[in-house]
């Protein structure tokens, strides 16, 4: 499982370095300044949160701990939810996305609270 948030956390990260490039040289000139901030703003969140599911990979290596797996899942899901409907509310001006983005905002500080949950965890045992 390590293994597997490292590479996703890897693969995100790529993909947000490329995303923001992509807003930066791209869309900076066919978006409006709004969607421009609403697309940079999934690609800040997606580094965030690549991040964050590098660092579960490390605590997954070091402690194995079940609230890592959770963190990793829902780091996971929060970046596809969060950052996946700000960029297609960006590029295709759909405004219910929106109502998505909520849950994967609450699936990343899940993501955080199951990281503290499991460091408090490993340190009991």
């Amino acid at each position: 499982m390590k293994h597997t948030f490292f590479i996703l956390g890897a693969v995100f990260a790529f993909i947000g370095v490329a995303a923001g490039a992509f807003g930066a040289h791209t869309l900076r000139d066919t978006l409006s300044s709004y969607y421009l901030n609403v697309f940079e703003t999934g690609v800040r969140y997606q580094m965030y949160h690549a991040f964050g599911l590098i660092i579960t990979a490390w605590a997954l290596d070091k402690y194995n701990d079940v609230f890592f797996r959770f963190a990793g899942w829902a780091f996971t899901a929060g970046i596809i939810l969060f950052s996946g409907s700000l960029y297609v509310l960006a590029l295709a001006n759909t405004g219910w996305l929106g109502a998505i983005t909520p849950f994967g905002g609450v699936l990343f500080l899940a993501g955080w609270l199951l990281l503290i949950i499991g460091f408090f965890s490993v340190r009991k045992k």
